[in-house]
């Protein structure tokens, strides 16, 4: 549930989205993508109101969503095929992707033979390769280790740099939040609201042990435990 959230981003902007569990943040990229309709409100895109259109985002949810009857490679060039692109220029994009993730050798595998955290980084890759302006990422990296979750950080964020889309993601990490992202929206709880948007002004690469990313970390760290606080009140 939503109550008057208010929302925006700038074309290249890396947004991510904080809040409580089950405070509406899958909520709110449902509606974004018209898989769901609001009450109330509008929703646009470059000014103009977008009616039910979810083939303007490209959307990673939690769930992985591969088709188990497809291997890696024919799961991740869904979008390709599906726009028609030449086979041969999409299916070499892919394997670099599917290179740079790890996953290059288990391109004929199929999504049973997987990991979940193998799976996740095989949607990613269908997800980058759809193309689309506008990413929205449903706690992409929450099924990794912290080891793989920073290669796939920097992955991200280089691909971001190269191909300038705007970004917007979901997720309870903090610091993750912080390494990423241009600016932090910070919700309550339900029904979920704007409590805070903090800005994060500083160069990429980031490391969490600089002292202004370290002040930042805090100030989000109260925020959302004051509101998570009060909840149980």
């Amino acid at each position: 549930m939503l109550d008057g959230l208010n929302l925006s981003a700038a074309s290249g902007e890396f947004i991510s989205v904080l809040g409580p569990s089950g405070c509406g943040k899958s909520t709110l990229f449902n509606l974004i993508t018209g898989l769901l309709h609001p009450d109330a409100g509008e929703i646009c895109l470059n000014g103009a109101r977008l009616l039910g259109n979810p083939g303007v985002f490209a959307y990673m949810q939690q769930k992985d969503l591969l088709l188990p009857w497809r291997t890696v490679l024919g799961n991740v060039l869904l979008g390709p095929e599906i726009k028609r692109q030449p086979k041969a220029a999409a299916q070499a994009e892919a394997m670099h992707l599917l290179d740079q993730l790890g996953l290059k050798h288990f391109y004929h595998s199929y999504p049973s033979q997987l990991s979940g955290g193998m799976r996740q980084r095989a949607a990613l890759v269908r997800t980058l390769l759809l193309k689309k302006q506008c990413l929205l990422l449903d706690e992409p990296f929450g099924a990794l280790d912290a080891m793989t979750r920073s290669v796939m950080q920097s992955i991200l964020l280089d691909i971001w740099r190269k191909w300038q889309q705007t970004i917007l993601l979901v997720t309870h990490d903090v610091e993750e939040a912080l390494l990423l992202s241009d600016r932090i929206y910070v919700l309550t709880t339900r029904p979920a609201r704007v409590k805070k948007e903090i800005e994060v002004p500083l160069p990429h690469p980031r490391s969490i042990t600089d002292i202004a990313l370290v002040r930042l970390k805090r100030e989000l760290l109260t925020t959302l435990q004051a509101d998570l606080q009060q909840s149980f009140e």
